[in-house]
């Protein structure tokens, strides 16, 4: 049986869900249709204003006035780190497919929707997983659209703000060979943004996944405990991939993603001290 027969027999059961098996289907297909039509809705808003949007906002981090450039060049003025005040970025861009800048308006304007979007999407899928849960199930996931959407949020814009920056900075800078000149091509450009943004947005839902995962038994505190060098290790080499080399920029990085780590922790052994504290109920009665 898989996963999702599992969970959908298990919502069919729910009190709250007195549906047949085929209905839950039904269901979950309007949930995925009404979160594609808001996201469409903000795409087309987006695609109107497309224009503004790549050269302000996806073609930001490529000026070298960007918003992020000066802050972090008036941090290390003021910390004495001349390695955070970065070099001008010297890249060109060409489209080398006939029709790739008409295309590119429709995916950053998918992304852009998706981005806004996210919340209602979001709140369809907990619309669809809520009636299956218990009612203390319910009564510890007070407030899961809020978190996760604010989450999400935190991630695009710590991504925006700071890893791409510094991604677009040292790779846009770095060459082998002055006989080499970096010329970008857009694609290469939007996928490189739309990975480190909507990639670093979902890695900061791991305290919702963590949640969910303790859950069902498949994470516990200690097992996150036991893996916690290997995690931090592996934090600290994505940072030192996406920054430049010294160690401020890389705690910069590194710093929140440990955070996000240990807040796992916590909240692992949370739900597992509810568990135990329920069985422990039960079996005194």
């Amino acid at each position: 049986m898989s996963i999702l027969d599992s969970f959908l027999k298990k919502r069919q059961t729910s009190p709250t869900a007195e549906m047949h098996f085929t209905d839950h289907i039904e269901e979950l297909r309007w949930h995925i249709v009404r979160s594609l039509i808001a996201v469409l809705v903000f795409a087309i808003v987006a695609f109107f204003n497309i224009e503004w949007i790549f050269d302000r906002i996806l073609l930001g981090p490529a000026h070298a006035d960007f918003i992020s450039y000066r802050a972090l060049c008036w941090m290390g003025h003021e910390l004495k780190l001349e390695g955070l005040c970065l070099d001008d970025v010297k890249i060109k861009f060409q489209n080398t497919e006939l029709a790739g800048q008409f295309t590119m308006s429709f995916s950053v304007s998918l992304m852009i929707g998706f981005i806004t979007a996210f919340p209602y999407v979001f709140w369809e899928f907990w619309r669809f997983i809520k009636p299956a849960l218990k009612e203390q199930e319910l009564k510890h996931a007070t407030g899961i659209v809020f978190w996760s959407s604010s989450l999400f949020l935190c991630g695009v814009l710590f991504a925006y703000f700071i890893i791409v920056p510094f991604t677009v900075n040292f790779f846009g800078n770095y060459q082998l060979s002055p006989s080499f000149e970096n010329i970008i091509t857009i694609g290469n450009y939007y996928d490189t943004i739309n990975d480190l943004v909507l990639g670093m947005g979902l890695v900061f839902e791991i305290p919702i996944v963590v949640y969910f995962l303790s859950k069902i038994g498949i994470l516990t505190p200690k097992l996150m405990r036991d893996q916690r060098r290997i995690a931090i290790l592996i934090i600290f080499v994505l940072a030192a991939v996406i920054t430049p080399p010294d160690w401020f920029s890389i705690w910069l990085v590194a710093i929140p993603l440990i955070m996000l780590y240990e807040g796992g922790i916590l909240i692992a052994g949370r739900v597992v001290k509810s568990k135990n504290l329920r069985n422990t109920k039960y079996d005194n009665l």
